[in-house]
């Protein structure tokens, strides 16, 4: 591949990863695709997403385990172009492999509070938030309402305590805290994910409504309150996130 353009360079490595009989090859090659997706433009790296995401179909769990996390670097990078990689996190969710599920947790998590904070923050930039950030966050609706769903049914205690983790940073996030910035800093936007406060969104969001937000926060509280009212019926692990949480 010596002399190729760049993009050529990831789609050849991306084709085998798909290809290829040695699983140590495979994650090679995924981890060297990464790597040159990460240092070309991220609309140039976007033309190669649907190659990338062929590869949730494998069959080795550390492959589709290196596909979410080279998803979450790769997206958040390219933000604007990273819907089309969204249905790769909730169909994870749902795999029957609880360390990929897990995973697909822990990078959405992370998208979500992105997304939440892009979306202030252009709010207060331009006044207007772009179509490309609106449909992500719809994304991020069925992620919330998928991890939801995980954490109030039966399964894998490990992914379930990872939804309640989930629910427990969703309360915090739309929880006034009245000691937190009343406005963004707009000019920093690699600020904390942990600074965020719901007091940002006062001022007619056309997207976020803080009073809905709030509601749904005290709502899911609520949630973590009645799981504990029927902590019998729970693994101890699970009573004692809640409770700590």
């Amino acid at each position: 591949m010596a002399g190729a353009a760049p993009s050529d360079q990831a789609l050849s490595l991306l084709a085998t990863v798909n290809n290829h009989g040695d699983l140590a090859v495979k994650l090679s090659s995924l981890k060297q695709a990464r790597d040159i997706l990460l240092s070309i433009h991220p609309s140039v790296a976007a033309e190669l997403f649907p190659y990338l995401i062929e590869l949730q179909s494998s069959p080795e769990t550390l492959v589709r385990l290196s596909l979410i996390e080279v998803v979450e670097e790769i997206g958040l990078k390219a933000i604007d172009e990273s819907s089309v990689l969204m249905p790769v996190l909730l169909e994870f969710l749902k795999d029957s492999d609880s360390i990929v599920a897990r995973q697909s947790i822990v990078s959405g998590t992370n998208f979500f509070v992105s997304v939440l904070e892009e979306m202030t923050l252009q709010f207060h930039r331009r006044g207007k938030v772009e179509i490309w950030l609106e449909e992500l966050w719809s994304w991020m609706a069925k992620f919330k309402d998928a991890v939801f769903t995980i954490a109030l049914e039966p399964g894998s205690v490990g992914t379930k305590l990872l939804a309640l983790k989930f629910l427990e940073t969703y309360v915090l996030l739309f929880t006034s805290d009245a000691n937190g910035s009343e406005k963004p800093v707009v000019e920093d936007t690699t600020a904390s994910k942990r600074a965020f406060n719901i007091s940002w969104l006062v001022g007619g969001h056309p997207i976020l409504d803080p009073y809905i937000l709030m509601s749904e926060a005290n709502r899911t509280l609520g949630i973590l309150l009645n799981l504990l009212r029927s902590a019998g019926s729970l693994p101890g692990c699970v009573t004692i996130a809640i409770v700590n949480w």
